[in-house]
């Protein structure tokens, strides 16, 4: 119940963190740092920031005037959700590979013996992902957002058929990290994409959306392994049907446009323009081209009295006292975040539930749902709430629920591995009725792990009938 309760609550703080920023200044900060130099990035905080260094009040009309405004102009949510299928991909692939896993140790005994391989698969797709981030600021002002996701579209795609026929692990390993670099670049391209593309007064609620998308891609992932779990190709199947919502989101974006501001950063302003009038009311056109105009003059202006290089940009940045305080609370929240272990919970999720006595791996998908499943919630919980209370006490509640659970799991891991009965031959022989006969029988004590044991069915430690000879054991 406390890991329940925990990830309910760190999913609250993960989108505070992440998605619902915008009436201060920490996401806008994150998508002009990473795209259009660190000057902007200065200037924006000063605009969002009142004297003093107070963060505005969140805007509590923010979600109802979304509704409202999407409502009277589909072509804003088509747009959001377009881009925001990216989320999506994020989502399913942090979940989908801790269902596929159990069954990738089954068909390959490399895996299920080495830990490390293991892991490799499960990691080289964060290390694609940081490539793909790295690279994708780049990509999107040389070629555009329309562009770039277009690129990750292809690569997820390609890489989740990869992993789908597989015949080693390498090539699952090669499949994840073509994943990651997808995954990497649509992280940072969708939200900036929404954001580009989205009215000012709805930019945050829409931008949210994303974070949405990505809890309810890790739900979406959990109930796609646990439908898989009966056919011949399990994991094949999980892995590579990923690839219908990036080839689903590549078919769609050819359809869509460049954002407005990259395309009047080209001198395309007559493209600008018309996407212009599809989002806006008519009277309205004229005063946000002028808008538009003035910031991206302005914007150029900056970048080239500050340097063309990174590092003349990093520097002139950090030299602002203003910028360099949203940057260290930006990162600090993230650090924290993600410290809190919930990679490990997502990647290892099934696993876990089986450790914790729960050998069926349709079981332990089954109650790896709950998990997922609140992820998802949290992230309704915190768009409905955000507005109301705000991101800074939404996210300082949800911080001290996090530290509070993690405090008590930390006693009850301590408690359980305390009592716990250890595997060993000399234990097991002295147990009445030689209970576990499957590990002393075993020609491979060395290779011997709790998953053999609870496999094994003898289920000693988890069988009320053994009440009595547990106690006794305990008493002793």
């Amino acid at each position: 119940m406390l890991l329940i309760f925990w990830q309910l609550i760190r999913t609250s703080n993960f989108f505070c963190c992440c998605c619902c920023f915008s009436a201060g200044a920490s996401f806008e900060h994150i998508i002009n740092f990473h795209s259009r130099g660190t000057f902007r990035f200065a200037e924006i905080v000063k605009k969002k920031m009142v004297e003093g260094g107070n963060i505005s009040k969140p805007d509590k009309t923010e979600f109802t005037e979304c509704w409202k405004t999407t409502w009277k102009t589909p072509y804003i949510m088509r747009l959001a959700l377009s881009a925001g299928i990216g989320g999506l991909l994020f989502g399913y692939d942090t979940g989908v590979i801790s269902g596929a896993l159990l069954y990738i140790r089954e068909d390959f005994e490399q895996v299920d013996r080495k830990t490390w391989l293991q892991e490799l698969i499960v990691s080289m797709a964060v290390a694609g992902a940081i490539g793909g981030a790295a690279i994708g600021g780049w990509i999107s002002d040389r070629f555009g957002q329309k562009r770039l996701n277009l690129l990750a579209d292809v690569l997820f795609s390609v890489g989740a058929l990869v992993m789908a026929f597989a015949p080693a692990p390498v090539m699952i390993i090669l499949g994840r990290i073509l994943v990651g670099l997808g995954v990497g670049m649509t992280s940072m391209t969708a939200p900036l994409y929404i954001f580009e593309a989205s009215p000012a007064r709805i930019r945050g609620t829409l931008v949210s959306t994303n974070g949405l998308l990505i809890t309810g891609g890790q739900f979406l992932s959990y109930l796609i392994n646990l439908a898989f779990t009966k056919t011949s190709w399990t994991w094949r199947w999980m892995l590579g049907i990923a690839a219908v919502p990036a080839l689903f989101q590549l078919v769609l974006m050819l359809s869509l446009p460049e954002s407005p501001r990259w395309l009047y950063r080209q001198n395309k302003e007559e493209e600008a323009r018309s996407i212009l009038e599809k989002i806006f009311p008519a009277n309205k056109v004229d005063d946000e081209m002028n808008a538009l105009k003035l910031s991206v003059e302005a914007e150029k202006a900056d970048e080239h009295a500050i340097g063309d290089n990174l590092i003349q940009k990093l520097k002139s940045a950090l030299s602002n006292v203003v910028v360099r305080r949203g940057l260290y609370a930006g990162i600090t929240v993230q650090v924290a975040q993600q410290f809190s272990g919930i990679n490990t919970v997502m990647y290892y999720s099934p696993k876990i539930v089986q450790f914790a006595g729960f050998a069926s791996n349709e079981t332990a998908l089954a109650l790896s749902l709950i998990t997922s499943g609140l992820n998802a919630i949290g992230s309704i919980v915190s768009m409905v709430f955000v507005d109301r209370y705000g991101r800074r006490r939404l996210m300082l509640v949800s911080m001290v629920g996090i530290i509070l659970c993690l405090v008590s799991l930390s006693i009850i891991f301590l408690e359980a591995a305390s009592y716990a009965l250890k595997v060993n031959q000399f234990d097991t022989n002295s147990i009445p009725n030689s209970t576990c006969r499957s590990y002393i029988s075993t020609p491979k004590y060395s290779s011997w792990n709790c998953m053999y044991c609870l496999k094994a069915g003898c289920g000693f430690c988890s069988n009320t009938a053994n009440e009595a000879i547990i106690d006794s054991i305990f008493s002793h």
